[in-house]
């Protein structure tokens, strides 16, 4: 955990329960513009009564308000002592310091009372939530100038292959652009982590064993491409090779099938498939939860959820498979879901036209309109 000011918080991830340190209103206040006065003064009217002073926000009135006695009150405004009620400006006409009120009777919404909102020693932010505006807003009228939260976990990614040439520059017979880790950075941004940018590491050991050491500071490393079984697929090697223990290589998952995990201490290691559509979604399904582990999270508004489908699905195969589809809201409750008419995974246009993933269980029947369906979010 880690304390942050105010203007850092939103977005974080409580580390601890936030307990109020003051009540809150701290006092009675009136709600509206016109006349603090005594309720049993104002039974008849219309009632005319002496004005003695003037109340305004941050400028209370010092003295108490006596039988037949008012005074000026403005939104926000300490409630005089001896003051029960508030007279509306409206209901009233001002002659010198005279004030008579003709209509209406006071209405007790007129006044905000002390600890109406909550209490010094009330727990109002439970731990592993995920700081939003309105959290942030609560947390400063609790008086907290600065809040625990989780530090944010540092995740390294690493492109890998002779092929790739950074954006924007200029591409010889048979190299491609390394988009993937601007992608992966985007997202793990997103989830509540810290990007940390290590490259291009070439197919060699040597290249490999000088960029995996570079995250040394890191929570999770990502690296993308050379984990599958080729000639030239040395990650798993080089990983082995820096001290991790590899967990698995390869999953029944589609698409992304050449997918590893390490582990070396308290430091991750995810090998992503060079494919880009592929790392994205592997990084979806597999990054971000561990993300929100790392940062304690409670509840996630990035879990699963359940959808109507739209059209016809054919029957899955043995890979769980994770389909491109646009997610929208519908009137009658549930969201309908509509996959993509192509799941080619390198197609990128296409995955940056969806919002969701469809979740085929391996083995899974085929599928009709209206059936519902399991769907994880992807508008981030």
């Amino acid at each position: 955990a880690e304390p942050v000011g105010l203007l850092e918080a939103g977005g974080r991830v409580l580390a601890e329960p936030l307990a109020a340190l003051r009540t809150h209103p701290p006092f009675d206040a009136s709600a509206m513009d016109g006349y603090a006065v005594r309720s049993s003064d104002v039974q008849n009217l219309p009632a005319t009564l002496t004005v003695i002073g003037q109340a305004a926000a941050g400028h209370p009135f010092g003295g108490a308000v006596g039988v037949g006695e008012a005074v000026r009150i403005f939104t926000g405004a300490p409630l005089p002592g001896e003051a029960d009620a508030i007279v509306i400006q409206e209901n009233t006409t001002r002659e010198d310091d005279h004030v008579t009120v003709i209509e209406g009777r006071p209405d007790a919404e007129h006044i905000r009372r002390a600890g109406s909102d909550f209490r010094a020693g009330d727990v109002l932010i439970p731990s592993g939530t995920r700081l939003a505006s309105r959290h942030v807003l609560l947390a400063a009228n609790m008086v907290h100038a600065r809040i625990p939260v989780h530090r944010k976990p540092i995740v390294a990614i690493l492109s890998t292959g002779d092929e790739l040439i950074p954006p924007g520059e200029p591409l010889a017979p048979g190299q491609i652009t390394a988009s993937n880790a601007y992608a992966i950075a985007a997202l793990a941004k997103a989830a509540g982590a810290e990007p940390l940018h290590l490259g291009i590491a070439r197919d060699t050991m040597e290249s490999l064993d000088a960029h995996i050491a570079k995250a040394v500071r890191a929570d999770v490393l990502v690296t993308i491409g050379g984990a599958s079984v080729g000639d030239h697929d040395l990650v798993a090697r080089a990983l082995q090779q820096a001290g991790f223990a590899l967990d698995f290589w390869k999953i029944a998952l589609r698409p992304g099938k050449p997918l590893m995990h390490a582990r070396r201490g308290a430091l991750s290691a995810i090998g992503l498939p060079g494919n880009p559509v592929s790392s994205l979604i592997c990084s979806r399904v597999f990054l971000v939860p561990l993300i929100e582990r790392l940062l304690g999270v409670a509840t996630s508004d990035r879990s699963a959820q359940t959808a109507i489908l739209t059209t016809d699905l054919p029957a899955n195969g043995p890979r769980q498979h994770y389909m491109r589809a646009h997610l929208q809201s519908s009137a009658d409750g549930l969201p309908v879901v509509t996959p993509a008419a192509s799941q080619d995974s390198a197609l990128t246009a296409l995955l940056a036209a969806s919002n969701a993933l469809i979740v085929r269980p391996p083995g899974a029947p085929a599928a009709q309109p209206g059936e519902k369906v399991t769907v994880l979010p992807i508008d981030f």
